[in-house]
């Protein structure tokens, strides 16, 4: 288990995005990983049919399949069913953020002028692009991510139905080795295509600013946030010499920040799940690495104020203390958030945890906060973050262990 997590996290350079994958395309986005990573064997993958696990044969909790045939969806002019979708899966419309490389089920459709859009709240993602059919991930708060598709064809009883073949790139060591989300950046020919011998780096909070974004839009970044984003290299070309697209599509960078964030902190979740139900690796293990993640203890910094629509939206979400302050409210100033502790802590998936892994992680998110833990690297976690961000758990988040007290 700490073998696939040091391997998950240090060492994927290949970038996969999006909810499904074209089969063709994920042999060649896999045959890069292997001559990147050097590896993609699924280290400490419990078993998908695993009782504790049943991935296909197991009943589903995740939000589409909770709605799937019980709602009526709208169809309406070329966007077809995705704002009745996103409707009904209480996803913001501005949370939009927009890829132009193929790498995707629909890659033919995908290039600069017909980016697939995503759009996301804590626990769907759902992807759209003029000419196609919609993607949806879901998170299963057992099972995982699971994966959907839905014509845009108008009928009486649209339906949503599984994705085949996602899980040949939705489990690997990008994931935790779990049915997880894959989010990454890489270079792109103008076509959108794929440039893989350069290869590619696998994104979450932790990756450094100039490494991300590449084969997606990017809005309301400061001048002085360096990324790959906006940007294509021709066939043979520079890397180190992009050629700016003449075009923009609407892509937040707080948006954007907040996916990287939390595809990856879902997979985080997922894995300890799994572990404590297949009875799988130490739990102490996975707690302090979702801990450390949670509390953006290696977050990659920035300097500029950044723009953006989405973080008004996404902050009106969370709940908030007797001082007004939630887990949801951004900085966008040097990091990410204010108040450095996720809010995915809230989410359905992290209730759903076993006892005993909610345990483990609350034991080390104390040991953390209260600053028992004197490990240099925890340094940056200042003692008027650590004393906010109990002080708003106490109040909000239900659950909570009595041991968490007012730190000092």
């Amino acid at each position: 288990m700490e073998a696939a997590h040091k391997h998950g996290r240090n060492a994927p350079k290949n970038r996969i995005t999006g909810p499904c994958h074209n089969p063709e395309k994920a042999l060649l986005l896999r045959t890069a990983a292997v001559l990147v990573l050097g590896s993609v064997s699924l280290l400490g993958q419990p078993d998908l049919y695993h009782p504790a696990i049943d991935y296909y044969g197991g009943p589903s909790n995740d939000p589409v399949a909770l709605l799937n045939g019980k709602v009526n969806l709208k169809f309406e002019g070329p966007s077809g069913y995705l704002r009745s979708v996103l409707s009904a899966l209480n996803i913001p419309v501005e949370s939009q953020i927009a890829v132009f490389s193929k790498t995707s089920l629909q890659a033919p459709l995908i290039e600069p002028r017909n980016p697939r859009t995503i759009f996301f709240n804590d626990s769907v993602a759902v992807g759209w692009m003029r000419g196609g059919f919609i993607e949806i991930a879901a998170h299963d708060p057992k099972q995982g991510v699971k994966f959907y598709t839905l014509d845009q064809r108008p009928t009486d009883r649209p339906l949503f139905r599984q994705g085949k073949d996602c899980l040949r790139c939705h489990v690997g060591t990008a994931t935790l080795s779990v049915a997880g989300m894959v989010v990454g950046s890489i270079y792109t020919a103008p076509d959108g295509a794929p440039q893989l011998i350069y290869g590619g780096t696998a994104v979450d909070h932790r990756t450094p600013f100039n490494e991300r974004w590449g084969g997606w839009y990017v809005t309301g970044a400061s001048p002085s946030l360096h990324h790959l984003g906006n940007a294509v290299i021709t066939p043979g070309g520079d890397p180190k010499a992009m050629e700016p697209l003449p075009g923009s599509v609407d892509s937040d960078v707080a948006a954007l920040m907040l996916f990287d964030h939390q595809m990856h902190m879902i997979n985080l979740i997922t894995r300890i799940g799994w572990d404590t139900r297949a009875r799988m690796g130490k739990l102490e293990d996975s707690a302090r690495e979702l801990v450390d993640y949670m509390l953006f203890v290696e977050e990659a910094l920035f300097a500029g104020k950044l723009e953006s629509r989405f973080a008004s939206v996404f902050a009106k979400n969370g709940p908030r203390d007797s001082k007004g302050r939630s887990l949801r409210d951004l900085d966008l100033q040097k990091r990410l958030l204010r108040y450095p502790c996720s809010y995915m802590i809230y989410s359905e998936a992290f209730d759903a945890l076993p006892a005993a892994s909610k345990d483990a992680i609350y034991q080390r998110l104390w040991r953390v906060l209260s600053g028992a833990e004197k490990d240099k690297k925890y340094a940056r976690l200042s003692a008027a973050d650590r004393r906010a961000v109990v002080e708003i758990l106490r109040e909000t988040k239900k659950g909570i262990p009595d041991y968490f007290q007012v730190v000092k």
